[in-house]
């Protein structure tokens, strides 16, 4: 099934609409949107890509998110991918957009984060493991799982602008 996406430019003005596929072959702007989920005890969600993804099968990531689909803001595609891929309908709260120069493609990045209370309903086929980490067990992960590079670039601003810190 094809995946519309909005093509947008340096400033992430719409300046027309394309296949998502093509668009990230092709190398156009377009948009993502994308979580970072905490439990009540702050730790961070952190998850493993199907060995079956086009793009870094098997990486981890501690971003939840995808296209922003064409008339859609990018809060509404973080809590649509939240729903989608978790199992989870939460309000999302916006940190950061950034112009990622990604690994695959370019691409404008929304960085939200949701706050999780409930059991979570992974679809298997997205995430087939999940876990929760504190910042110090995050930072070890990270020196030894092959993680996504744009997602730990987006978890680095995140941290920046997060107003109070993480747990350990």
């Amino acid at each position: 099934m094809d995946e519309r996406v909005e093509l947008v430019n340096e400033q992430d003005d719409v300046i027309g609409v394309a296949d998502r596929a093509e668009a990230t072959r092709r190398g156009w702007l377009h948009r993502i949107a994308t979580s970072v989920c905490r439990d009540e005890r702050g730790r961070v969600l952190v998850h493993r890509r199907p060995d079956t993804a086009a793009r870094f099968p098997g990486y981890y990531d501690v971003l939840v998110g995808g296209a922003v689909g064409v008339g859609e803001s990018y809060g509404h595609a973080a809590r649509r991918e939240l729903t989608e891929e978790l199992g989870v309908r939460v309000p999302v709260k916006f940190v950061v957009k950034f112009l990622c120069r990604g690994m695959v493609s370019p691409y404008w990045l929304a960085v939200h984060e949701a706050s999780i209370t409930g059991p979570l309903r992974p679809d298997p086929d997205e995430v087939p493991w999940h876990g929760w980490m504190s910042e110090a067990e995050l930072r070890l992960a990270m020196c030894r799982w092959p993680f996504v590079p744009d997602g730990q670039d987006a978890f680095n601003r995140y941290l920046a602008l997060r107003a109070t810190p993480m747990a350990s």
